[in-house]
């Protein structure tokens, strides 16, 4: 019964999104019920699309994205495949309306990142739009459950929560990116002289996508509200604690939490939703 394969599906990829992401575990699981395998089966699909251009050095990338591409395409056409991870994801996609659209910048900020390696402003926007504000919109799109009106009045909103969640990731791993990938994400920014005032102007930035994001978050139904929260506030907290790092210590080392303090957080943002603290 196909019922059970589609079970096995959503398995991999809250499986997935266990093993690669602590904080979106702890978001997803306040999440009302429902909405749980579908943004797992976005979360899988973006992960998997990630590892292949981010950890798989000694294969061919771009034979392996292209692959993959073509995959999810026959997956989304087909609704169905023999890839758990892209079954999960063709059923969102088909049952919530998620446009080709956005599925298709995904893969070219995917693409960008095994040809680019140091970006101007306008192809730092365009990735950040592809990898990050795309997947907040397909999110979005689970959380308002098909409600056109809600969606677009949330939408700009979303696309800047994705965006301070991507940038506060590329300030975490600049170390990483620039000395293992030898990418360099932010324009405009000496990596081998990082200024704290490069840095200031980078946290700046961030600042602003985070107002305009949890303006957002306070409209969202009661069911998304509280996980989206959670995840806002673990990253509010990381970012807290980046800027209060040195710009030479950030280029030197991965600033995170640690899993017991995200599960203190965790509780923190609880209280503080119930309290309408938001």
């Amino acid at each position: 019964m196909k019922h059970i394969f589609d079970d096995v599906s959503y398995a991999c990829s809250k499986m997935t999104t266990k093993a690669y992401s602590t904080s979106f575990s702890l978001g997803i699981r306040f999440l009302g019920k429902k909405l749980h395998d579908p943004i797992y089966g976005i979360y899988g699909f973006v992960r998997f699309a990630d590892e292949i251009v981010d950890t798989f050095h000694d294969y061919d990338k771009e034979e392996l994205l292209e692959e993959f591409r073509l995959e999810t395409w026959l997956a989304i056409e087909r609704k169905i495949s023999i890839n758990p991870i892209l079954n999960s994801y063709q059923y969102v996609v088909n049952n919530y309306g998620i446009s080709t659209d956005l599925i298709e910048r995904f893969f070219e900020s995917m693409e960008a990142d095994l040809k680019i390696t140091s970006h101007t402003k306008a192809s730092y926007e365009q990735y950040i739009l592809g990898s990050a504000e795309v997947v907040g919109l397909m999110c979005l799109k689970v959380f308002t459950e098909n409600n056109d009106e809600l969606y677009e009045e949330l939408r700009p909103a979303a696309m800047k929560l994705g965006s301070a969640f991507q940038k506060v990731n590329f300030l975490r791993d600049i170390n990483a990116d620039y000395k293992v990938l030898g990418r360099t994400y932010f324009p405009d920014v000496n990596f081998e002289r990082f200024s704290a005032r490069e840095k200031e102007q980078i946290q700046e930035d961030i600042e602003k996508d985070f107002v305009q994001a949890l303006a957002g978050i306070k409209k969202l139904p009661p069911n998304a509200r509280r996980g989206v929260y959670l995840a806002y506030y673990y990253y509010r907290k990381l970012f807290i604690k980046i800027k209060k790092t040195p710009a030479e210590n950030v280029m030197h080392e991965r600033i995170r939490i640690p899993d017991y303090k995200k599960v203190s957080l965790m509780f923190q943002s609880v209280l503080r939703h119930q309290l309408n603290m938001l």
